[in-house]
């Protein structure tokens, strides 16, 4: 079927500006680019709210845009566990207890954190784990915009996956993470004003959420579900039969509302370093807690159009199609596109394109920022090139290696990009990279930093058993309907899922408790490598309390977090 959009003159002027704008953002920051510190760290000078809006467009790239729209006509409001349940509850718990450590430490990342904690060799695997995801996240963000753009301007799959990759890599070459931030908060605003006509269209055109439902009904009924399964979340969690997610509600609890979702808010650099960059303790606290307040409301954007989609997938009338795969299956990734293409006119249709080109571009640029970081501190400095003790020097020696590792990091990424092409929903494949990778993380960190007792060896241990175990569960299950061993089966199949989400879930759950259960039995048995005062700064029962009594009541980051938490139970209990 046909894809390509019918832009006119004024589409493509918007679209121009935009990129000449966040070059130009790129290329005015260039000038303050004279060290490591500024091109890597962003001089730790960002306000809170510049930060927080970076936290959340960051993550508002191909996963929240194309991934959860296709998802949401996959899953239904289901898909919102990964905004409610999976999202808030650990944002809120990095605001409050895990940003002081990180912040604290004065660690440049994540890995450097694990050094101060642990030892060098847990750093380094943690280092290079980061490293394959980051470059395989940015690989999904560059084949989503490939994807928009062969769509839309009828390019080349190829051409538009190396011009997109070129646009990312000249603005983070030339002004590095500040570039990146800047950027990201600009490209909140056009993701919202960008996407917000269509949602109004569309659920307009299926007579809002009340006519949504009742023709949903007999659709979702056909599919041997209850009539109001798509538009519930926790209603329908008793049996992996009665829900299209396949999970019952404790492994939604477990696996995405505990060990993914505090896997990735509370130990993925790409997410925790724009906290780092914040101007001072307080605002680094509350920066994940900004980014909580729009994070809830996604949803309404991008989640229910989705929703709405099914319904026009059903009704003649409307004209709605999405391509479809080898299987005669509907591709979900190009929900959205479809969506934009039906509903936005001249103008607002360029509005709209620039609004996923934005989402697109702050997913490739974070990661990659996150990855130049990671390697040039954790991986050349601690192993290839060691600092010589002359700092001018090795400030413009390091600065030098991360605008190279930026590149690299891109090219490595168009690569992954293919692979990403295999999966017919991409969030599904983040999923199933953060199963692996983050949720072992998270258990080693959380252990680190709540356990004094936890040992170098056991953590190193820990995540390396997690990652194995991670990678076997995932070569010995399969989801149902699997045409391609990137989802699994590549050892034997001794399991089979009913959904991708269900195996990543899983997969999570083993991987958090394999590294959990090793690193607490191997620190039991070994001795303590860390003394007390060794630990000051790095684990919770070590470190004095902040104290908050300078700051008014109302600024203080628990305050921030009561609202945020009110309002994340409110909306779960009016969509239970």
């Amino acid at each position: 079927m046909d894809t390509t959009f019918a832009l006119h003159g004024i589409d493509y002027l918007i679209m121009a500006v935009y990129f000449l704008f966040v070059l130009g953002v790129g290329w005015a920051l260039k000038k303050y680019m004279k060290n490591a510190t500024a091109f890597l760290e962003a001089g730790r000078a960002m306000p809170a709210w510049v930060a927080g809006l970076a936290f959340i467009s960051t993550n508002l790239g191909a996963l929240e845009v194309m991934g959860m729209t296709g998802s949401g006509l996959k899953y239904g409001m289901l898909t919102t566990h990964f905004y409610w349940i999976g999202a808030i509850p650990a944002m809120m718990f990095l605001a409050l207890f895990m940003m002081r450590f990180y912040y604290g430490s004065k660690a440049r990342s994540v890995p450097e954190y694990l050094k101060l904690r642990f030892n060098e060799k847990t750093r380094a695997l943690n280092a290079f784990l980061f490293a394959l995801m980051t470059v395989l996240a940015s690989g999904i963000s560059m084949y989503a915009l490939a994807i928009l753009l062969e769509n839309v301007l009828g390019w080349n799959f190829n051409v538009s996956l190396f011009a997109s990759a070129a646009i990312v890599l000249a603005y983070t070459y030339l002004g590095g993470l500040s570039s990146a931030i800047y950027n990201e908060v600009l490209q909140f605003f056009i993701i919202i004003i960008g996407l917000l006509p269509m949602a109004v269209l569309v659920m307009s055109d299926v007579g809002g959420w009340g006519g949504m439902q009742e023709s949903l009904a007999p659709i979702v009924e056909g599919k041997g579900f209850a009539a109001d399964t798509w538009t519930t979340t926790w209603k329908y969690t008793t049996g992996t039969g009665t829900n299209p997610l396949g999970v019952e509600w404790y492994g939604i609890l477990a696996g995405l509302g505990f060990v993914l979702s505090f896997g990735y808010w509370c130990t993925n650099f790409l997410i925790v370093q724009r906290a780092m960059a914040a101007e001072s303790m307080t605002a680094a606290r509350k920066v994940p807690l900004i980014g909580a307040i729009p994070k809830m409301f996604i949803p309404f954007l991008i989640i229910v159009p989705g929703i709405a989609a099914l319904v026009l997938l059903n009704d003649p009338s409307k004209s709605f199609a999405l391509p479809l795969n080898a299987a005669g299956e509907p591709i979900y990734d190009y929900t959205i596109i479809m969506l934009l293409k039906q509903y936005l006119p001249a103008g607002v249709l360029g509005l709209g394109v620039t609004a996923l080109l934005a989402s697109f571009m702050s997913g490739m640029a974070g990661n990659v920022s996150a990855f130049n970081t990671v390697w040039t501190y954790d991986i050349y400095q601690s192993y290839i090139r060691p600092s010589t003790g002359d700092q001018e020097a090795d400030e413009k020696h390091y600065l030098k290696v991360g605008r190279i590792t930026t590149i690299v990091g891109v090219l490595v990424s168009i690569a992954a990009a293919y692979i990403a092409s295999k999966f017919g929903n991409i969030m599904d494949f983040l999923q199933t990279v953060f199963s692996m990778i983050n949720a072992p993380l998270f258990a080693v960190i959380f252990l680190g930093m709540f356990w004094k007792r936890s040992t170098g060896n056991g953590a190193f241990l820990g995540l390396l058993m997690g990652f194995l175990v991670a990678l076997a569960h995932h070569g010995l299950t399969q989801p149902e309907g699997a045409t391609t061993l990137v989802k699994g089966g590549w050892i034997g199949v001794i399991h089979t899922y009913p959904v991708e989400m269900a195996q990543n879930f899983w997969t999570a759950i083993f991987a958090f408790s394999a590294a959990a259960l090793l690193t607490i039995v191997i620190s039991m048995l070994s001795r303590r490598d860390k003394t007390d005062s060794d630990l000051n700064g790095l684990v919770y029962s070590m470190t004095p309390k902040l104290d908050d009594s300078g700051v008014l009541w109302y600024q203080r980051p628990w305050f921030l977090a009561l609202i945020v938490g009110i309002i994340m139970v409110v909306l779960s209990i009016l969509f239970w």
